[in-house]
């Protein structure tokens, strides 16, 4: 058989394997034998509002950052992104799959709508709060304050991202929360 049959095969068999166990949309794919897989997930930002375009952005700053894992607008989803007036959040419900919530106080607030957006999705890949108040960490969140317009992930979140979606994918199921900005988590789902 053709590898390029059995790329095309595999890719097909992985997309109907995710639907059947409800696992993140996920495919891989590789174009040689022992090369490292890219992992697409897709994202529905259609209920994001005036959003829509800084999530764009945001997943391709990561788009732009790491190679195993590619956020496309696309269905069927298994990120979500809506937006609504309180802070940001993302409820994690496995590694590759939840909602995220564009939240407007912190926009309101001054802080910059494609780091949100690019943070949020961070929690998405499998990285957590990281308040170190520094802007060169996107993890850091609002810590890193409202003059903060870098979007970018630092070496260490983009080397963090590669390892989650690695050849020794992550347990998807180690790694799920809700990750709140603005203090004391007071979400509700």
């Amino acid at each position: 058989m053709s590898r390029k049959l059995f790329a095309a095969l595999a890719l097909l068999f992985s997309l109907g394997l995710a639907q059947l166990v409800g696992g993140p949309v996920a495919a891989a794919t590789a174009s040689e034998p022992g090369a490292a897989q890219v992992r697409t997930l897709y994202y529905d930002s259609s209920g994001a509002a005036e959003f829509v375009s800084a999530v764009d952005a945001g997943a391709r700053v990561w788009n732009e950052s790491v190679s195993n894992v590619r956020l496309v607008k696309g269905q069927p989803a298994s990120i979500i992104i809506r937006a609504d007036n309180g802070w940001p959040r993302a409820y994690v419900q496995r590694l590759g799959q939840g909602t995220i919530y564009m939240g407007r106080q912190a926009v309101r607030e001054g802080h910059d709508v494609i780091r949100i957006a690019a943070h949020e999705l961070g929690h998405i890949l499998g990285l957590p709060d990281r308040r170190t108040g520094l802007c060169r960490d996107l993890m850091s969140g609002a810590s890193a304050g409202t003059s903060c317009k870098n979007p970018n992930p630092n070496a260490a979140e983009i080397a963090e991202v590669e390892s989650n979606f690695g050849r020794n994918l992550r347990s998807a199921e180690s790694y799920a929360g809700v990750f709140a900005e603005g203090g004391p988590a007071r979400v509700s789902r």
